[in-house]
């Protein structure tokens, strides 16, 4: 019985454990250059909810689509996309 009973508990923990990371995302703002281009946009980072995180992951998606990081402004949970959706754009969730 008490083996069943920890049985139960470890499953119902391995299953809520991808439940409680919550999404995290980050806008940023970037360039291009010749000729200037710039971007404001959204996107989803995967690792850590902080600004070095999404620093570093936007740094490389971006760099490999010709553009350059100028500023990740703020890191937030998905109760924060809608509200920038529309200022983001085309840019919105692309990297």
């Amino acid at each position: 019985m008490r083996y069943a009973l920890r049985s139960v508990l470890a499953l119902t923990l391995l299953a809520l454990a991808p439940a409680a990371q919550a999404a995290c995302f980050a806008d940023y703002k970037a360039k291009q250059d010749d000729p200037l281009r710039l971007q404001y946009g959204v996107a989803e980072i995967r690792g850590d909810c902080d600004i070095e995180t999404a620093e570093a992951e936007l740094d490389s998606r971006l760099s490999a689509a010709g553009w350059q990081l100028l500023q990740v402004m703020g890191v937030f949970d998905e109760s924060g996309l809608a509200e920038r959706q529309e200022s983001a754009g085309e840019f919105y969730l692309r990297y």
